[in-house]
């Protein structure tokens, strides 16, 4: 069974950094390519970054929506079947509910991890 299993959320003041993680189960995880998405109430779900499938263990080519590129980093480690979205300069904007997926086909989304950006 496809799990997708988000951590790492919280309450940050802005300017912050979180780093959050997406733990993935039931499918060759090295062989798809991983997006982070976020959704904010009454907004569609936005990609917000995404990394191919490399050869190695991590890695990958890595692309960034235009309102996070240079803050946020992205990356995997598919030993650990795991993808990460370091989060730095947070602004109260980024507020929203993350989630994590395969880019293509995507599969069962998972709870997400709840990201609030506030002073």
């Amino acid at each position: 069974q496809v799990q997708l299993v988000e951590s790492g959320g919280g309450l940050v003041q802005p300017g912050g950094s979180l780093r959050l993680s997406c733990a993935a189960s039931g499918f060759t995880f090295r062989t798809y390519s991983m997006a982070w998405f976020r959704q904010t109430p009454g907004k569609e779900r936005e990609l917000v970054a995404s990394i191919s499938t490399t050869g190695g263990t991590t890695g990958g080519s890595t692309d960034y929506g235009v309102s996070v590129k240079g803050r946020f980093t992205i990356s995997r480690d598919n030993a650990k079947s795991t993808v990460y979205l370091q989060m730095n300069s947070l602004k109260p904007d980024d507020t929203a509910v993350y989630y994590c997926n395969r880019v293509f086909p995507r599969t069962n989304w998972g709870n997400g991890t709840v990201v609030t950006v506030s002073s």
